[in-house]
């Protein structure tokens, strides 16, 4: 099922379609944080406090960033979860 194929429905499917990118974000957000924290800093290239302090927004926008260019393929399937919760996917 396309994402973008969704919003030519129902508001609700709208909705739905707009949900299930958000939760894609949201998921790649946390990855990247993870993978941000596995990463030894350098004492000499390191950010110090302040990239220690900037890290989770650096993580979360870059989680943005991934869903909004294409993701990681979630979408479509959280989408049909939630429009099959509903009773519209079947």
């Amino acid at each position: 099922m396309d994402i973008a194929g969704v919003s030519a429905g129902a508001p609700r499917r709208e909705a739905a379609g707009k949900t299930a990118r958000e939760f894609e974000a949201v998921f790649a957000g946390a990855v990247a944080k993870l993978m941000l924290e596995s990463v030894e800093v350098d004492d000499g290239f390191g950010g110090g406090h302040g990239e220690e302090m900037f890290r989770g927004v650096l993580a979360e926008q870059l989680g943005t960033d991934i869903a909004k260019g294409g993701g990681l393929g979630l979408a479509p399937a959280v989408l049909q979860q939630i429009l099959r919760l509903q009773g519209e996917g079947e």
